[in-house]
């Protein structure tokens, strides 16, 4: 027996803030990162719109880009002060995952960030608050999925929580809100997304109803993210992307991940490294070593055209290229002598990482390293 879960409504399109007005409650707490959405004005239309349905708002800004543990507690006190029923995470992932977080803590305010790092580990939700997820990036797909990241930074380690508690109860995915992101961030949220598909069609949990949003999803990112980082003001070319994303969350939160993250949330805590250009550098590789225990790759390939796992690695190869994307660590801009020192801890934590159980072939530790390794220089796997 299987389950595929995801929010219990979404809305889509230009323009589908709106359906705002149909949310109901009384006081919601808005959680938002650096400043974009309150400079753009979408903060205000939130506040406008829930105000309309007769909710009042607090808002929560400054969530960094990798939210981290002290800025989630922060969050958690503002919570048990304003006892709001309704949290919307706004904008980039990291402030929806902050709020994700925020809303754990809020409904149980005597676990320990210990406690819930374990995978579906959380008690259950919705005794205090609903959640409303309303993405301005295309990549993580968030605003669908079981999955928040929170950062130790004094560990300097990416800590994915996965529990299908907090995957929202509302997701709101209009293309309008990620008009005005520049080209680069276009560029690395698309290939996130993108290895969210790739990593969901080949995981252990895969299904039908994950394999089918996966795939269309892929098709879709190769026929638009080249456009979306051209002309940020396509609008077809932003929705289509941002529909894409919130299709792969959708298919990775219940087919799960691989080894693409479990290397990438290493690489990013220690180096800063973006998380979705850290993937788009490791995404070939993966596929190359993954295709010795799966033939599922051909499928990826015969969306684009194309037959085997090589010529799809070839081809994400090619897209990453043509969105300006490095092919190597080293040419990212790491130093092969701060790579070294930080080498052996991040192979061991990517080991232990959670998304490495369900990857479709379990690397021995030599492996994992070589894989790192290639990565770092801009050699192809061949093992």
């Amino acid at each position: 027996m299987a389950s595929f879960t995801i929010p219990q409504k979404i809305y889509h399109g230009p323009g589908s803030l709106e359906n705002l007005k149909q949310v109901t409650g009384k006081k919601a707490l808005i959680v938002i990162g650096g400043g974009s959405m309150k400079r753009l004005g979408f903060l205000d239309k939130t506040i406008n719109l829930l105000q309309e349905a007769g909710i009042s708002s607090v808002v929560f800004e400054g969530v960094e880009a990798d939210p981290s543990v002290e800025t989630v507690m922060k969050g958690v006190e503002l919570c048990n002060k304003e006892n709001p029923d309704l949290i919307v995470g706004l904008g980039g992932c990291s402030a929806i995952d902050a709020a994700k977080a925020m809303w754990v803590f809020y409904e149980y305010p005597d676990a320990t960030f210990e406690e819930i790092t374990a995978p579906f580990t959380i008690k259950p939700l919705r005794n205090k608050a609903r959640f409303v997820a309303i993405p301005s990036t295309s990549g993580t797909g968030t605003e669908a999925t079981c999955v928040a990241v929170i950062t130790d930074t004094a560990k300097g380690i990416k800590h994915p929580l996965v529990s299908y508690e907090i995957c929202p109860d509302i997701a709101i995915v209009d293309g309008e809100l990620a008009k005005s992101m520049p080209a680069d961030i276009t560029a690395n949220t698309g290939m996130d997304a993108l290895s969210h598909d790739v990593e969901a069609v080949v995981a252990a949990l895969a299904s039908t109803y994950s394999d089918t949003m996966a795939l269309r999803s892929i098709r879709t990112i190769f026929d638009t993210l080249p456009q979306s980082c051209a002309n940020g003001e396509d609008m077809a070319a932003r929705q289509a992307m941002h529909d894409a994303s919130c299709m792969a969350g959708m298919a990775f939160s219940n087919a799960i991940l691989g080894i693409i993250h479990s290397i990438s949330h290493q690489i990013g805590g220690m180096f800063g490294v973006p998380h979705g250009r850290a993937n788009a550098i490791l995404m070939p590789n993966v596929i190359r070593f993954n295709s010795r225990a799966t033939d599922k790759y051909e499928l990826m390939a015969q969306e684009l055209g194309k037959e085997t796992a090589e010529e799809f690695a070839v081809e994400v190869e090619k897209l990453r290229r043509t969105v300006g994307i490095e092919d190597s660590f080293k040419a990212y801009g790491i130093t092969p002598e701060a790579w070294q020192e930080k080498l052996d801890a991040m192979v061991t934590n990517a080991l232990a990482d959670p998304c490495t159980g369900t990857n479709p072939r379990q690397p021995s530790e030599e492996e994992m390293k070589q894989i790192f390794e290639c990565c770092f220089n801009g050699e192809v796997v061949t093992f």
